[in-house]
């Protein structure tokens, strides 16, 4: 389905049906990113460590400790007096966090009431207590009520570069997992002059909206390192009509293309029969972390001038496909949009650009 047909723009869906915006940003605080829980007041039922686990939540219900319950979570101990428990977390990528989600998944009448979200921007290491102290948070989220059993996502408006991220729970109680979605913002001297995949998260990459979601997200093409498993790319539902899948990718810099990889490693028999690529150039400044958070998502969906990078390819089972110049136009491009027919599933996605100014 191409974003002009009727529904297109709009026909981002996952297996419980449209997700928010933030949600196809990656995690920066996951764990296979680098993201670690640091430093909690209290973790007396379970551990804080739990929080930045890559996988959902499990439960098991025979499962007991010494100290009561075993919950797949941080849970602290019933608090007697005022006051509010917290866990700092550390994330694995700094970045603009534009939406959190605080999962109490199989938490329900052991979860917290209500909680917030502070952030801050440090060089400091919170895991001492005295370095803490001393930190200065920004709150991100205000305090708002939660639901038991459930992912409550909640978007982010202030904007900024951080590091680590607070969770405050009132007053106490237990969370499945924290999931701290938002661009990447690389410090130091940023990208380097050299060919680099400009779709990876760990530059700023974000997949900005797609057809179906269905049984896989499509954040999971741009994670770094090789996949897993077939849960760990992009999968659409089997298509019954005519059409096909597409999904946007904005670069985490301007760049010429040079080098695009179609990863299909694990999807044997749904993988998608052929795909094409087409490029967006904003121009300088195009993808600039300040300008892309108040970019209308939907219509860059629906109006943007796609141009043909790379005209239909077939595809093939558990393969890595490279495609290069003569096949791929080196075109200036700050967005990229893969369309594969009609469905499928594929793994990674690869953007290997030279960088350019803007």
């Amino acid at each position: 389905m191409d974003p002009a047909q009727p529904g297109g723009a709009r026909a981002d869906r996952g297996r419980d049906g449209p997700l928010s915006e933030f949600l196809y940003l990656p995690d920066l605080a996951a764990r296979r990113l680098g993201g670690q829980a640091l430093l909690a007041n209290d973790e007396f039922f379970a551990p804080k460590e739990c929080l930045v686990a890559d996988e959902p939540a499990t439960f098991d219900p025979a499962r007991y400790t010494d100290h009561g319950k075993w919950m797949d979570g941080w849970e602290t101990r019933r608090r007697r007096e005022p006051g509010f428990d917290w866990c700092i977390v550390g994330l694995g990528l700094p970045g603009d966090v534009r939406g959190v989600v605080i999962d109490t998944r199989h938490f329900s009448g052991n979860h917290p009431d209500r909680a917030a979200v502070d952030a801050c921007a440090t060089d400091a290491d919170p895991r001492d207590a005295g370095a803490a102290a001393t930190l200065e948070w920004t709150r991100i989220v205000p305090e708002v009520p939660l639901a038991p059993d459930a992912p409550n996502a909640f978007p982010v408006e202030t904007a900024g570069r951080w590091t680590h991220v607070r969770l405050v729970i009132v007053p106490d109680g237990g969370v499945a997992r924290l999931r701290v979605h938002g661009v990447a913002i690389p410090g130091g001297d940023g990208i380097g002059p050299g060919t680099t995949d400009l779709a990876s998260v760990d530059v700023g990459g974000a997949v900005l909206g797609c057809s179906d979601a269905f049984f896989c997200a499509p954040g999971n093409l741009l994670w770094p390192g090789p996949p897993t498993g077939m849960h760990d790319g992009w999968e659409t539902r089997r298509r019954r009509g005519p059409g096909h899948d597409w999904v946007i990718v904005r670069l985490g810099h301007r760049g010429i293309l040079e080098r695009v990889e179609v990863d299909t490693r694990f999807f044997k028999g749904n993988h998608p029969g052929s795909c094409d690529l087409e490029a967006h150039d904003a121009g300088p400044g195009g993808e600039a972390p300040e300008e892309a958070r108040r970019r209308d998502r939907a219509a860059l969906v629906e109006n943007a001038t796609w141009t043909s990078a790379l005209p239909g390819r077939p595809l093939g089972p558990d393969l890595v496909h490279v495609f290069e110049s003569p096949d791929l136009a080196e075109l200036p491009a700050t967005h990229v949009r893969l369309r594969i027919h009609p469905d499928g599933g594929v793994a990674r996605l690869r953007v290997c650009c030279r960088p350019i100014a803007g």
